[in-house]
């Protein structure tokens, strides 16, 4: 028992290089999902009927995939494409590919969060700055967009969540993330169950950590009065 003891302590500082790459993973790409999902349910919500329906066949598209088949098509389609034109600039690392396949896949799923904590948030709000002399942009920039995304930080942490697993895909593509680390050194010493029980936990501590930093975030930037508001009107926004 103390040498099995002793093997997951020495193996730690490992698994633990392979935890911190899972978290620069799971940071990165859910920064990349951010900015296009709330771009993508911006889209779906205020743009014009065509951009709307370009969204939302984004939107589906990627959620359609699985994960690990939309990682092994681009990253060997990548270095297809670069082998057979010479492209040089589309040699992109491993961890660089896994962000982009992530965050294109995480921002499909974001950009439904971001769509209903809008349309949480009345449009009598929207006309009334616009009453005061507020552009259209001005008025989603400082009036609906401040106030979604605080409603949408508890979806966010959902998609945490699940997006930190999920990162063990890109062990497919040869990014030594936790998973990976736990895979190496399992075969090495041939104790699969001991190490994957030490990987499961370190993944329980880094999603137990994550969704209540997350929630502290949520009631230091929560609004009075704006938690559980729902949309009464039907309809697109004006």
């Amino acid at each position: 028992m103390l040498e099995k003891l002793r093997l997951v302590w020495e193996s730690l500082p490992l698994l633990l290089q392979g935890a911190i790459v899972t978290l620069e993973l799971t940071v990165s790409l859910l920064l990349v999902g951010l900015v296009l999902g709330v771009l993508v349910a911006l889209g779906q919500v205020y743009g014009p009927r065509p951009l709307a329906m370009l969204m939302s066949a984004y939107e589906r598209f990627f959620r359609a995939m699985p994960i690990l088949v939309l990682l092994i098509v681009v990253n060997f389609g990548l270095a297809f494409v670069a082998n057979t034109y010479q492209w040089d600039w589309l040699r992109l690392p491993t961890f660089a590919v896994a962000v982009l396949v992530f965050g294109l896949h995480s921002s499909a799923y974001q950009s439904q969060i971001f769509r209903g904590a809008i349309q949480a948030i009345k449009p009598g709000q929207l006309l009334a700055a616009r009453a005061l002399g507020m552009t259209r942009l001005q008025a989603i920039r400082y009036i609906t967009l401040p106030q979604a995304l605080r409603l949408a930080i508890p979806g966010w942490s959902n998609e945490y969540s699940g997006v930190l697993k999920d990162t063990s895909f890109a062990f497919a593509i040869g990014v030594t993330e936790l998973a990976r680390q736990g895979w190496q050194i399992a075969t090495r010493t041939r104790e699969m169950f001991l190490i994957f029980i030490t990987v499961a936990l370190i993944y329980l501590v880094l999603t137990y950590l994550g969704t209540w930093l997350l929630e502290l975030v949520e009631r230091r930037v929560s609004v009075p009065g704006l938690a559980g508001q729902r949309r009464e009107e039907h309809g697109r926004v004006i």
